[in-house]
Protein backbone atom coordinates (compact mmCIF):
# COMPACT_ATOMS: atom_id res chain seq x y z
CA UNK A 1 0.00 0.00 0.00
CA UNK A 2 1.92 3.08 -1.24
CA UNK A 3 0.47 6.64 -0.07
CA UNK A 4 1.03 9.81 1.72
CA UNK A 5 2.20 8.34 5.35
CA UNK A 6 1.45 9.87 8.49
CA UNK A 7 4.86 11.79 8.40
CA UNK A 8 3.86 12.90 4.98
CA UNK A 9 6.47 11.14 3.20
CA UNK A 10 4.96 10.44 -0.56
CA UNK A 11 5.86 7.14 -2.13
CA UNK A 12 6.73 5.41 0.80
CA UNK A 13 4.41 1.58 1.49
CA UNK A 14 2.86 2.62 4.68
CA UNK A 15 3.30 -0.38 7.25
CA UNK A 16 0.87 -1.63 9.93
CA UNK A 17 0.62 0.46 12.90
CA UNK A 18 2.79 -0.47 15.95
CA UNK A 19 0.48 -2.27 18.04
CA UNK A 20 2.32 -0.40 21.50
CA UNK A 21 0.12 2.86 20.76
CA UNK A 22 -2.68 0.54 22.32
CA UNK A 23 -0.92 0.13 25.40
CA UNK A 24 -1.79 4.24 26.07
CA UNK A 25 -4.75 2.31 27.11
CA UNK A 26 -3.49 1.41 30.14
CA UNK A 27 -2.71 4.30 31.32
CA UNK A 28 -6.33 4.54 32.87
CA UNK A 29 -6.93 1.55 34.81
CA UNK A 30 -3.37 2.23 36.31
CA UNK A 31 -3.76 5.65 37.51
CA UNK A 32 -7.33 4.74 38.62
CA UNK A 33 -5.31 1.53 41.01
CA UNK A 34 -3.15 4.10 42.04
CA UNK A 35 -5.61 6.44 43.25
CA UNK A 36 -7.82 4.21 44.89
CA UNK A 37 -4.77 3.06 47.19
CA UNK A 38 -3.36 6.49 47.68
CA UNK A 39 -6.35 8.10 48.26
CA UNK A 40 -7.24 11.89 48.48
CA UNK A 41 -6.73 13.97 45.37
CA UNK A 42 -5.39 10.88 43.75
CA UNK A 43 -9.32 9.62 43.16
CA UNK A 44 -9.67 11.93 40.77
CA UNK A 45 -6.58 12.00 39.10
CA UNK A 46 -8.00 9.44 35.97
CA UNK A 47 -11.37 11.65 35.64
CA UNK A 48 -9.08 14.79 35.25
CA UNK A 49 -7.14 12.60 32.47
CA UNK A 50 -9.97 11.27 30.71
CA UNK A 51 -12.48 14.26 30.76
CA UNK A 52 -10.02 17.35 31.14
CA UNK A 53 -7.38 15.84 29.24
CA UNK A 54 -9.21 13.61 26.66
CA UNK A 55 -10.48 15.99 24.60
CA UNK A 56 -7.40 18.22 23.90
CA UNK A 57 -5.29 14.99 22.87
CA UNK A 58 -8.07 13.88 21.01
CA UNK A 59 -7.23 17.58 19.13
CA UNK A 60 -3.31 17.43 19.70
CA UNK A 61 -2.97 13.72 18.23
CA UNK A 62 -5.09 14.24 15.31
CA UNK A 63 -5.76 11.74 13.02
CA UNK A 64 -3.34 10.43 10.08
CA UNK A 65 -3.40 11.21 6.29
CA UNK A 66 -3.80 7.79 5.38
CA UNK A 67 -4.59 4.47 7.25
CA UNK A 68 -2.43 2.27 7.96
CA UNK A 69 -2.81 -1.15 6.68
CA UNK A 70 -4.44 -4.01 9.13
CA UNK A 71 -1.57 -6.20 10.80
CA UNK A 72 -0.98 -9.65 9.66
CA UNK A 73 -1.35 -11.09 13.37
CA UNK A 74 -3.02 -9.84 16.52
CA UNK A 75 -1.25 -11.95 19.29
CA UNK A 76 -0.22 -9.13 21.26
CA UNK A 77 -3.48 -6.84 20.98
CA UNK A 78 -5.51 -10.20 21.95
CA UNK A 79 -3.07 -10.71 24.91
CA UNK A 80 -4.13 -7.25 25.61
CA UNK A 81 -7.45 -7.89 26.14
CA UNK A 82 -6.63 -10.25 28.87
CA UNK A 83 -4.32 -7.31 30.56
CA UNK A 84 -7.46 -5.50 30.26
CA UNK A 85 -9.42 -7.44 32.25
CA UNK A 86 -7.13 -8.56 34.76
CA UNK A 87 -6.99 -5.33 35.49
CA UNK A 88 -10.23 -4.42 35.79
CA UNK A 89 -10.60 -6.64 39.20
CA UNK A 90 -7.67 -5.40 40.01
CA UNK A 91 -8.63 -1.89 40.07
CA UNK A 92 -12.61 -2.99 41.85
CA UNK A 93 -10.32 -4.63 44.62
CA UNK A 94 -9.23 -1.19 44.93
CA UNK A 95 -12.20 0.11 44.93
CA UNK A 96 -13.21 -1.95 47.33
CA UNK A 97 -10.34 -1.12 49.60
CA UNK A 98 -11.20 2.67 49.38
CA UNK A 99 -14.62 2.79 50.23
CA UNK A 100 -14.41 0.36 53.82
CA UNK A 101 -11.59 2.57 54.78
CA UNK A 102 -13.08 5.90 53.94
CA UNK A 103 -16.54 5.33 54.47
CA UNK A 104 -19.16 8.01 52.93
CA UNK A 105 -16.00 10.40 52.59
CA UNK A 106 -15.68 12.15 49.23
CA UNK A 107 -12.85 10.20 48.09
CA UNK A 108 -14.98 6.92 48.03
CA UNK A 109 -17.70 8.60 45.38
CA UNK A 110 -14.19 10.16 43.56
CA UNK A 111 -12.45 6.69 43.62
CA UNK A 112 -15.77 5.26 42.26
CA UNK A 113 -16.47 7.35 38.96
CA UNK A 114 -13.01 6.80 38.09
CA UNK A 115 -13.31 3.06 38.45
CA UNK A 116 -16.39 3.43 36.49
CA UNK A 117 -14.25 5.33 33.61
CA UNK A 118 -12.06 1.96 34.00
CA UNK A 119 -14.62 0.03 34.20
CA UNK A 120 -16.23 1.02 30.84
CA UNK A 121 -13.15 0.56 29.36
CA UNK A 122 -11.12 -2.48 30.20
CA UNK A 123 -14.49 -3.70 31.83
CA UNK A 124 -17.73 -3.32 29.39
CA UNK A 125 -15.19 -2.64 25.99
CA UNK A 126 -13.31 -5.25 26.49
CA UNK A 127 -16.17 -7.62 27.62
CA UNK A 128 -17.75 -6.06 24.46
CA UNK A 129 -14.65 -7.46 22.02
CA UNK A 130 -14.31 -10.67 23.64
CA UNK A 131 -18.42 -11.21 23.47
CA UNK A 132 -18.03 -11.56 20.28
CA UNK A 133 -15.88 -14.88 20.47
CA UNK A 134 -17.44 -18.25 20.35
CA UNK A 135 -19.98 -18.62 23.22
CA UNK A 136 -19.06 -20.87 26.22
CA UNK A 137 -15.57 -20.36 25.12
CA UNK A 138 -12.77 -19.09 27.76
CA UNK A 139 -13.06 -15.59 26.13
CA UNK A 140 -16.35 -15.99 26.68
CA UNK A 141 -16.73 -16.12 29.63
CA UNK A 142 -14.54 -13.99 31.15
CA UNK A 143 -16.77 -11.43 29.14
CA UNK A 144 -19.64 -12.84 31.07
CA UNK A 145 -17.47 -12.26 34.50
CA UNK A 146 -16.64 -8.74 33.42
CA UNK A 147 -20.36 -7.71 32.62
CA UNK A 148 -21.38 -9.28 36.12
CA UNK A 149 -19.14 -6.95 37.92
CA UNK A 150 -20.81 -3.48 36.43
CA UNK A 151 -24.24 -4.66 36.64
CA UNK A 152 -25.37 -5.52 32.63
CA UNK A 153 -25.14 -9.14 31.93
CA UNK A 154 -27.46 -8.76 29.36
CA UNK A 155 -25.50 -6.53 27.19
CA UNK A 156 -24.10 -9.26 24.74
CA UNK A 157 -27.31 -10.86 24.43
CA UNK A 158 -28.42 -7.51 23.24
CA UNK A 159 -25.71 -6.56 21.34
CA UNK A 160 -25.37 -9.72 19.36
CA UNK A 161 -28.83 -10.18 18.04
CA UNK A 162 -30.69 -7.07 18.58
CA UNK A 163 -28.24 -4.64 17.53
CA UNK A 164 -25.86 -5.89 14.80
CA UNK A 165 -29.02 -6.92 13.26
CA UNK A 166 -31.33 -3.87 13.39
CA UNK A 167 -28.86 -1.32 13.89
CA UNK A 168 -30.32 2.41 12.98
CA UNK A 169 -33.63 1.36 12.43
CA UNK A 170 -36.80 1.08 14.63
CA UNK A 171 -36.50 -2.41 16.31
CA UNK A 172 -33.17 -1.31 17.77
CA UNK A 173 -33.31 0.36 21.54
CA UNK A 174 -29.48 1.15 20.93
CA UNK A 175 -29.69 3.48 18.32
CA UNK A 176 -30.49 7.36 18.80
CA UNK A 177 -32.48 9.03 17.06
CA UNK A 178 -32.44 12.69 15.67
CA UNK A 179 -33.79 15.22 18.02
CA UNK A 180 -33.28 13.14 21.02
CA UNK A 181 -31.00 14.37 23.76
CA UNK A 182 -28.41 12.10 25.17
CA UNK A 183 -30.39 12.04 28.81
CA UNK A 184 -33.69 10.99 27.28
CA UNK A 185 -31.80 8.58 24.98
CA UNK A 186 -30.20 6.75 28.32
CA UNK A 187 -33.31 6.90 29.90
CA UNK A 188 -34.95 5.11 27.02
CA UNK A 189 -32.38 2.55 26.61
CA UNK A 190 -31.41 0.99 29.41
CA UNK A 191 -34.83 -0.53 30.09
CA UNK A 192 -35.46 -0.77 26.35
CA UNK A 193 -31.93 -3.12 25.87
CA UNK A 194 -33.13 -5.37 28.75
CA UNK A 195 -36.57 -5.76 27.62
CA UNK A 196 -35.41 -6.62 24.23
CA UNK A 197 -32.85 -9.02 25.81
CA UNK A 198 -35.00 -11.04 27.54
CA UNK A 199 -37.71 -11.19 24.54
CA UNK A 200 -34.53 -12.44 22.61
CA UNK A 201 -34.06 -14.75 24.83
CA UNK A 202 -38.23 -15.54 25.14
CA UNK A 203 -37.84 -16.25 21.40
CA UNK A 204 -35.70 -19.06 21.82
CA UNK A 205 -38.26 -20.96 24.08
CA UNK A 206 -36.46 -20.10 27.55
CA UNK A 207 -39.29 -18.73 29.34
CA UNK A 208 -39.65 -17.26 32.55
CA UNK A 209 -36.77 -18.78 35.16
CA UNK A 210 -35.12 -20.89 32.55
CA UNK A 211 -34.48 -17.16 30.56
CA UNK A 212 -31.04 -16.51 31.10
CA UNK A 213 -31.62 -12.56 31.43
CA UNK A 214 -33.97 -12.81 34.15
CA UNK A 215 -31.85 -15.15 35.70
CA UNK A 216 -28.52 -12.94 35.18
CA UNK A 217 -31.39 -10.10 36.78
CA UNK A 218 -31.71 -11.98 39.61
CA UNK A 219 -28.01 -12.94 39.91
CA UNK A 220 -26.33 -9.11 39.81
CA UNK A 221 -29.59 -8.62 42.59
CA UNK A 222 -28.09 -11.38 44.94
CA UNK A 223 -24.62 -10.07 44.28
CA UNK A 224 -25.36 -6.74 45.82
CA UNK A 225 -27.42 -8.18 48.56
CA UNK A 226 -24.52 -10.32 49.69
CA UNK A 227 -22.32 -7.34 49.23
CA UNK A 228 -24.16 -5.17 51.47
CA UNK A 229 -24.32 -7.80 54.19
CA UNK A 230 -20.49 -8.52 53.98
CA UNK A 231 -19.13 -5.40 53.60
CA UNK A 232 -21.41 -2.93 54.39
CA UNK A 233 -23.18 -0.15 52.80
CA UNK A 234 -20.47 2.33 51.84
CA UNK A 235 -18.92 -0.53 49.74
CA UNK A 236 -22.09 -1.61 47.98
CA UNK A 237 -23.20 1.61 46.80
CA UNK A 238 -19.69 2.59 45.93
CA UNK A 239 -19.76 -0.69 43.57
CA UNK A 240 -22.67 -0.10 42.41
CA UNK A 241 -21.79 3.69 41.42
CA UNK A 242 -18.54 2.30 39.50
CA UNK A 243 -21.44 0.22 37.79
CA UNK A 244 -23.90 2.89 36.89
CA UNK A 245 -21.27 4.98 35.50
CA UNK A 246 -19.73 2.63 33.29
CA UNK A 247 -23.11 1.98 31.91
CA UNK A 248 -23.72 5.36 31.32
CA UNK A 249 -20.78 6.05 29.32
CA UNK A 250 -21.47 2.95 27.25
CA UNK A 251 -24.61 4.20 26.30
CA UNK A 252 -23.03 7.69 25.76
CA UNK A 253 -20.97 5.51 22.78
CA UNK A 254 -24.05 4.04 21.85
CA UNK A 255 -25.34 7.76 21.02
CA UNK A 256 -22.73 9.18 19.44
CA UNK A 257 -21.75 6.58 17.32
CA UNK A 258 -25.52 6.21 15.58
CA UNK A 259 -27.23 9.21 16.76
CA UNK A 260 -29.49 10.41 13.65
CA UNK A 261 -28.61 7.65 10.99
CA UNK A 262 -31.59 5.17 9.96
CA UNK A 263 -32.14 2.71 7.40
CA UNK A 264 -36.15 0.95 6.59
CA UNK A 265 -36.27 -2.65 8.81
CA UNK A 266 -35.04 -4.68 5.81
CA UNK A 267 -33.08 -2.29 3.85
CA UNK A 268 -29.16 -3.59 3.64
CA UNK A 269 -26.66 -2.00 6.25
CA UNK A 270 -23.96 0.19 5.21
CA UNK A 271 -21.35 2.04 6.25
CA UNK A 272 -23.52 5.05 5.85
CA UNK A 273 -25.41 3.98 9.07
CA UNK A 274 -22.64 4.40 11.64
CA UNK A 275 -20.48 7.51 13.01
CA UNK A 276 -16.74 6.76 12.69
CA UNK A 277 -13.46 9.08 14.23
CA UNK A 278 -10.34 8.84 13.73
CA UNK A 279 -8.77 10.50 16.04
CA UNK A 280 -5.68 8.75 17.33
CA UNK A 281 -6.32 9.28 21.45
CA UNK A 282 -9.65 7.69 21.08
CA UNK A 283 -8.61 5.11 19.18
CA UNK A 284 -5.37 3.54 20.81
CA UNK A 285 -6.98 4.20 24.19
CA UNK A 286 -10.40 2.60 23.55
CA UNK A 287 -9.18 -0.57 21.54
CA UNK A 288 -10.38 0.49 17.19
CA UNK A 289 -13.87 1.47 18.92
CA UNK A 290 -14.26 4.27 16.95
CA UNK A 291 -14.20 2.54 13.78
CA UNK A 292 -17.60 1.44 14.61
CA UNK A 293 -18.96 1.19 10.23
CA UNK A 294 -16.58 -1.52 9.72
CA UNK A 295 -17.38 -3.47 13.21
CA UNK A 296 -20.39 -3.57 12.09
CA UNK A 297 -20.28 -4.43 8.19
CA UNK A 298 -17.83 -7.19 9.30
CA UNK A 299 -18.29 -8.15 13.07
CA UNK A 300 -16.63 -11.01 13.02
CA UNK A 301 -13.18 -8.98 12.78
CA UNK A 302 -11.30 -8.13 15.75
CA UNK A 303 -10.23 -5.03 16.34
CA UNK A 304 -6.96 -4.40 15.08
CA UNK A 305 -8.17 -5.67 11.56
CA UNK A 306 -11.12 -2.41 10.99
CA UNK A 307 -10.11 -0.23 8.66
CA UNK A 308 -11.98 3.12 8.00
CA UNK A 309 -14.25 3.71 4.93
CA UNK A 310 -14.04 7.27 3.31
CA UNK A 311 -17.53 8.14 2.75
CA UNK A 312 -18.51 6.95 6.61
CA UNK A 313 -20.35 10.08 8.35
CA UNK A 314 -17.35 11.47 11.07
CA UNK A 315 -17.70 12.93 14.26
CA UNK A 316 -16.64 16.26 14.74
CA UNK A 317 -14.30 14.67 17.15
CA UNK A 318 -13.08 11.60 18.64
CA UNK A 319 -15.28 9.89 21.67
CA UNK A 320 -13.47 12.11 24.44
CA UNK A 321 -13.93 15.35 22.31
CA UNK A 322 -17.47 14.62 21.87
CA UNK A 323 -18.27 14.04 25.43
CA UNK A 324 -19.27 17.31 26.81
CA UNK A 325 -21.26 18.26 23.46
CA UNK A 326 -23.59 15.38 23.84
CA UNK A 327 -24.02 16.56 27.50
CA UNK A 328 -25.42 19.75 26.45
CA UNK A 329 -28.65 18.85 23.80
CA UNK A 330 -28.40 22.19 22.58
CA UNK A 331 -24.77 22.36 21.18
CA UNK A 332 -24.96 18.78 20.11
CA UNK A 333 -27.36 19.45 17.81
CA UNK A 334 -26.25 22.38 16.14
CA UNK A 335 -22.63 20.90 15.75
CA UNK A 336 -23.65 17.31 14.46
CA UNK A 337 -27.25 18.24 12.39
CA UNK A 338 -25.25 20.10 9.92
CA UNK A 339 -22.67 16.62 9.15
CA UNK A 340 -26.51 14.87 8.22
CA UNK A 341 -26.96 17.06 5.76
CA UNK A 342 -27.36 14.37 2.60
CA UNK A 343 -27.60 11.14 5.07
CA UNK A 344 -30.60 9.37 5.68
CA UNK A 345 -31.63 9.96 9.04
CA UNK A 346 -34.16 9.52 11.72
CA UNK A 347 -36.36 12.18 13.27
CA UNK A 348 -38.62 11.47 16.60
CA UNK A 349 -40.22 13.61 18.94
CA UNK A 350 -38.63 12.34 22.09
CA UNK A 351 -41.40 14.12 24.54
CA UNK A 352 -43.80 11.31 23.07
CA UNK A 353 -41.47 8.61 21.55
CA UNK A 354 -42.93 8.79 17.83
CA UNK A 355 -41.22 8.20 15.12
CA UNK A 356 -41.73 9.85 11.92
CA UNK A 357 -39.48 9.79 8.34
Amino acid sequence: MKANSVDGNVGQELRPEAWAWHLLGLVNPLLVLVGNLQGGLWTGMALVLTFGMGPLLDVLLGRARQPRPPRSTGRPLEMLLFVHAGLHFVVLATLIYRAAHDGAAWTTWGAALSTGVSSGVSGIIVAHELGHTRPKSFSWWVARTQLLSVLYLHFTTEHNHTHHRHVATRSDPASARRGESLWWFVARTIPGQFWDAAQVQRSKGRTGWRNPVWQGGWLQCAMVVVLAVTAGPWVTLAVVLQAVFAIFLLEYINYIRHYGLSREVGERQTEYHSWQAEERWSRWTLLELTRHPAHHLKAAERFWHLQPYADSPSLPSGYYGCFWLALIPPLWRWVIHPRLSGSTVCHSDPREGVISE
